[in-house]
């Protein structure tokens, strides 16, 4: 299932891998036709999870109806999904873990938007808000009883990219592409988007990932003279309007902000940017599946390893109707060749090399426009006990650790108590109103004798 359908396990070991046995119950071994490196990195529970065989096998993976009601192995068990408000995971008292989870249940709500998520943090509705906006970061901070964690995340290694489709005009023209690049201000999105909390990104391999980012490829500074120039003498000359050509940006709403201010940063040298914006999983369909877009917006994790995170998106092997794959439809066979001797090469130094090498190729030809790197951060009531944030998968595996001072929610509440609050204000300003009406008959009735 991984090597057919993971857009990352396919792009890793999809072509080495030769076979998986079980000696016994206890040993599995890996056969690969060369050596992996990140082999580790891979296997864990994003990128391999353990599925279930009685209920997938022979089955179509993508169809499957265990897909919206699924069986795992961890600290807690699927109970509901109410489609469009939450989520809740009851405890698995069959957990491998002894005497673990503490928590009986965990609700995971769905927000509209991250800043109805704020709203219900700050309103005790929510305990643990994931990925908050780097404004409500400042916000939140200054709550009490609130605790911001920016602390392994950085192992997401994320890099937020802009998606060019390199099989339309004119970004097909490696000119447009460089063009674009100049007229960006990457500082800008940074300062006043991410409000400080991140930095301009060179590369798809993160700075996080310090041995295998090359701090010395080219770098577009923002130049919009050049800019002009460069579309100039690539025959792209302005109308009467002042534009050049036009392009269609596919992107989720929570990419909204970035996308608006490249829309007027890429306005200022003749280039049209027209917004589509559409329900997440509705963008991912039309940039990865069906191919209709010129632009649109990723958020692509490095991960442990650039074999892991970064070679999908750019060998040109991962071409195809794959969600987070080489969306750009990027063909350079030395960026393939560079990638493979890497993932093949286990001293971690000539890997380095490698990975240098392709990233000064990648800087040239520009088939993303690599815009920055957040910091992202998690927010939890300090009541909250048992949290973690050495781990960049904490927000996955928090619970089987987490519990409550005294059994109690961070302000003292049990996790109904809000719910309560509201029927007891209704059931309050109801009696108010039927005593109200009592009064008044009992007077007019006082008048009329």
């Amino acid at each position: 299932m991984l090597l057919k359908f993971h857009s990352r396990t396919r792009a890793s070991i999809g072509d080495n891998l030769r076979q998986i046995s079980a000696l016994d119950a206890h040993t599995v071994v890996f056969e690969f036709n060369r050596p992996y490196a990140a082999f580790l990195q891979l296997i864990d529970v994003t990128n391999a999870p353990i599925m279930p065989k009685h209920l997938y096998e022979n089955t179509d993976p993508l169809t499957n109806p265990y897909n919206v009601k699924p069986v795992g192995s961890g600290a807690f068990k699927f109970q509901e999904w109410a489609k469009g408000d939450h989520i809740t995971l009851a405890r698995n008292e069959k957990y491998f873990k002894t005497g673990k989870p503490y928590l009986d249940r965990i609700v995971y709500k769905v927000m509209p938007s991250s800043a109805t998520a704020a709203i219900a943090f700050e309103n005790g509705e929510a305990d643990y808000f994931l990925n908050p906006t780097p404004l409500d970061i400042e916000r939140l901070k200054k709550l009490p009883n609130v605790v911001i964690n920016d602390k392994g995340r950085e192992g997401f290694a994320t890099v937020e990219t802009v998606v060019l489709n390199l099989n339309r005009a004119p970004l097909s023209d490696v000119r447009v592409r460089r063009a674009m690049a100049y007229a960006i201000d990457k500082n800008y999105i940074v300062d006043k988007i991410a409000f400080g909390r991140g930095t301009a990104a060179t590369s798809p391999i993160s700075q996080a990932l310090r041995w295998a980012h090359n701090p010395n490829v080219f770098k577009y500074e923002r130049n919009l003279p050049l800019a002009n120039q460069i579309l100039d003498e690539a025959g792209f000359k302005r109308d009467g309007e002042g534009i050049r050509f036009h392009l269609k940006y596919v992107y989720a709403p929570s990419y909204a902000k970035v996308v608006e201010v490249l829309r007027d940063q890429l306005r200022e040298v003749g280039i049209a940017v027209d917004l589509e914006q559409m329900e997440f999983s509705a963008a991912v369909d039309r940039v990865y599946i069906k191919k209709d877009f010129d632009l649109g917006f990723a958020s692509f994790e490095n991960g442990p390893d650039p074999d892991i995170g970064v070679k999908r998106t750019v060998v040109s092997g991962n071409i195809g109707a794959i969600p987070f794959s080489n969306g750009a439809s990027y063909r350079n066979p030395r960026v393939d060749e560079f990638f493979e001797l890497a993932a093949s090469e286990t001293d971690r130094q000539k890997r380095a090399a490698y990975y240098f090498e392709a990233q000064e190729i990648l800087a040239r030809d520009v088939p993303y426009l690599w815009l920055y790197e957040p910091q992202g951060a998690a927010a939890y009531k300090s009541a909250l006990q048992g949290m973690y944030g050495w781990s960049a998968k904490s927000n996955v595996y928090f619970a089987q650790d987490a519990w409550w001072i005294d059994g109690k929610s961070s302000n003292g509440n049990s996790p109904d108590t809000f719910g309560q609050r509201r029927l007891y204000f209704f059931l309050i300003i109801g009696a108010i109103i039927l005593i109200a009406i009592i009064a008044f008959l009992a007077k007019r009735k006082k008048r009329q004798s």
